[in-house]
């Protein structure tokens, strides 16, 4: 017999078929999430027109807080007082110290030979003996003139004093008939005579005094120049031995024993182990800033030490100022050398209870009018109002609250646009 399949069938039953509703869940499920997704694309759209990843931004909060407007710079240490000490005159230099010497006010560092100038000294203390020798001789017939002139005066004197007496005489005797008007008018003509000569003597002598003090003074101020001319030729002679001018250390010897130097050359330098300032550079930006006396704090060996800004480059080199740190009197930190590095801080101003926030690229992008405030999703560029600025926060004065979030770097790369959204 063949076998058919009626061992193989199996009757199905109705009962255990799900309803209709859960047929569709699947479905509307599906239908659900597409709707979702896209609202969250129709969001994105409607958040800005373009779309930015949140990883390539740096967003900071606005907070309230005090602002210190400071800067902080690395500086060197460098001598307030170190002059360079010069030749006055050439010649051969015999060095009395070495680099590194400490040494005392006035003490000897080297001395320079020069024949040339010392010859020259010689010759001119030999020209003013001379002119000295001169203006005495000229002193010496200012009073023989003098005395002449006195004399020459005091004969005219007794001439006219002779002629009127003569005149008084012969006017007794012409009263008395015994001497005729010729005579009288003789003895009148005489008085007249010693009268013009008296006057004459008498300006003579004047004019001889003033003559003779005239040529004695202009000798005299001869000599005195002459004089003047060998105290500076002295002056550059003792010059010749370099002396420290105050208590210190010996710096850089720029010549070797012996050397025949040319005149104004530079033979060594001098520290004054006593004063040292910093030497800092700051940017550009905070050159208006900077002024004497601006206070400042330099750390050495862990402790900050007080100190004024004492001296501001007028030039910008390399988009930085050059500025000099004086400590405070008495407070200079010990064990400083030359050229050692230290950090400094310069506390520019300090404002209480302000809107802040980063400080990041977004000042200067639109000169501080405008900045990204992240609303949700996106970003909307708002017009703001900024004031002072630090190292690390800038003041917004007014276009954000308190709490808001602002995008401070990478809002470059979103142009011109009103909203974007971020990812």
């Amino acid at each position: 017999m063949i076998p058919d399949t009626s061992a193989q069938d199996r009757p199905l039953s109705h009962a255990g078929q799900p309803p209709a509703w859960r047929r569709w869940l699947l479905p509307a499920a599906a239908a659900a999430g597409v709707l979702v997704l896209a609202g969250w694309v129709v969001s994105g759209w409607s958040a800005g027109a373009r779309s930015y990843d949140a990883s390539r931004l740096r967003i900071a909060e606005v907070k309230r807080g005090d602002l210190v407007r400071d800067l902080s710079a690395d500086g060197r240490v460098i001598t307030a007082n170190s002059p360079v000490l010069y030749a006055i005159a050439g010649g051969t230099v015999s060095l009395q110290v070495v680099a590194g010497d400490v040494v005392e006010k006035g003490q000897v560092l080297a001395v320079i030979d020069s024949p040339e100038l010392r010859s020259k000294l010689v010759q001119e203390e030999s020209t003013l003996a001379s002119m000295e020798a001169e203006a005495s001789r000229a002193q010496l017939d200012a009073r023989i003139a003098s005395l002449n002139a006195h004399k020459a005066r005091d004969q005219a004197q007794i001439d006219h004093t002779a002629a009127q007496r003569d005149l008084e005489r012969y006017e007794r005797a012409h009263a008395g008939g015994a001497v005729s008007n010729n005579e009288l008018a003789r003895a009148q003509d005489e008085l007249k005579k010693a009268q013009i000569g008296l006057e004459a003597a008498r300006n003579d002598a004047r004019l001889q005094e003033q003559g003779a003090a005239l040529d004695a003074r202009n000798k005299r101020l001869l000599a005195d120049r002459q004089k003047a001319v060998v105290e500076e030729l002295r002056r550059q002679v003792d010059l010749l031995t370099l002396r420290a001018p105050f208590d210190g250390q010996v710096g850089q010897v720029q010549v070797s024993q012996g050397t025949n130097v040319a005149v104004n050359a530079p033979i060594l330098s001098v520290v004054d182990l006593s004063e040292f300032e910093v030497e800092i550079r700051v940017p550009e930006s905070f050159a208006r800033d900077l002024g004497i006396g601006v206070p400042a704090q330099v750390t050495s060996q862990g402790k900050a030490w007080p100190a004024k800004v004492s001296a501001v480059s007028p030039e910008v080199v390399n988009g930085e100022v050059t500025a000099r740190l004086r400590f405070e009197e008495g407070q200079q930190p010990p064990g400083l050398r030359q050229n050692q590095r230290l950090s400094s801080r310069i506390v520019l101003d300090t404002r209480k209870n302000v809107l802040m926030v980063e400080r990041g690229p977004f000042v200067e992008q639109g000169g501080g009018n405008y900045a990204w405030v992240v609303d949700g999703r996106s970003a909307v560029r708002r017009p703001v109002q900024t004031g002072a600025s630090s190292l690390g926060y800038v003041e917004i004065v007014s276009g954000v609250q308190e709490g808001e979030r602002i995008v401070v770097s990478g809002a470059d790369q979103f142009g011109e646009a009103e909203r974007v959204a971020i990812n």
